[in-house]
This record gives structure tokens, C-alpha cells and sequence, in this order.
């Protein structure tokens, strides 16, 4: 099973149904899908769909699942972690109105970095998913302390 989560943001995460619809659609996702699809309004065909997942559903779904694909936000990433299943990361963009800001971009480019598998497109999320992988929270909190550093290094001017 994949699980798919893309949080309780109040912005639609519909760049990343559309991408898992089109996989499905295209035969590349023929195992069962689980999505918390949030305030999306395009859901993909053929998957079992939660508005919001509570914390145990989320944690039993998330240990039952062979991999889970989620947005790029660090309460997410703990979620993850505890679970010890790969996963792959797919940030929340300003310019499509899936965020306030791009702090989502900036935390996946830095977690690329470290080699934190990050979706940028549908054809990342087929190699991933073919490929799974998953990097120690120890890792993660390295790269987004960086992150963090660079971000005030930036508003400090």
C-alpha cells in the first residue's frame, strides 16, 4: 500500500493528486492508495480517501504502508520518521497557490542536499517509488537546521 498525505493546510495540494492520477492512469501505481487529501479538489480515481487522518490513523496507515508520499513540512517529516518506512517528499509551491511562502521549496532543496528523496515532478515520484529509500531523522534535523541558518543569514542581510 501507498499512503499519500498532503497535511491540513488550508491551500490545495491539487499539483500532487494530479500527479498520482496521471501515474495511476498511465498503470506506473497499481498497488492499493491511501490518500489524506486535505482541501485538494481534484482527488485521483481509484483510491481510498481521508479529508484528515487523526495521529493514530495516520501512524497505523503510515506502519502498514510500503512507502508514503508527503508534502515538505517538518512536523510531516517527524510523522515519517517514526514509522521507519521510506518515503518520498513533494514541497508546497507559492506560485501554484499551495502555500503562503516557499519555505516547503527551501526545506526540500536543502534536504536534496543531504540526499532526502524529494519529488519535483511525476517522473521522481515513479523513480522513488521504484527505488525506496529513507534517511534517520538525525539527518533531516541537520539539513533543516541549515536551512534555518541560511534563512536568517538571508533576513539579516
Amino acid at each position: 500500500m501507498i499512503l499519500a498525505t498532503v497535511g491540513t493546510e488550508p491551500y490545495p495540494f491539487n499539483r500532487l493528486m494530479t500527479w498520482i492520477g496521471a501515474l495511476i492512469e498511465r498503470g506506473f501505481l497499481d498497488e492499493e492508495m491511501v490518500v489524506q487529501y486535505g482541501s485538494c479538489t481534484h482527488l485521483p480515481p481509484g483510491v481510498k480517501c481521508y479529508q484528515h487522518l487523526k495521529t493514530d490513523l495516520f501512524d497505523r496507515l503510515s506502519a502498514q504502508a510500503r512507502i508514503t508520499i508527503s508534502h515538505c513540512d517538518e512536523k510531516a517529516i517527524a510523522q515519517l520518521d517514526r514509522s521507519g518506512n521510506p518515503y518520498i517528499l513533494v514541497p508546497r509551491a507559492q506560485c501554484y497557490k499551495e502555500h503562503i511562502d516557499d519555505r516547503q521549496i527551501e526545506l526540500a532543496l536543502s534536504l536534496a542536499q543531504v540526499g532526502v528523496p524529494i519529488a519535483w515532478s511525476p517522473g521522481d515520484l515513479v523513480r522513488f517509488l521504484a527505488s525506496p529509500q529513507r534517511l534517520s531523522l538525525p539527518t533531516i534535523k541537520a539539513a533543516a537546521n541549515d536551512t534555518l541558518s541560511q534563512r536568517l543569514n538571508n533576513l539579516a542581510g
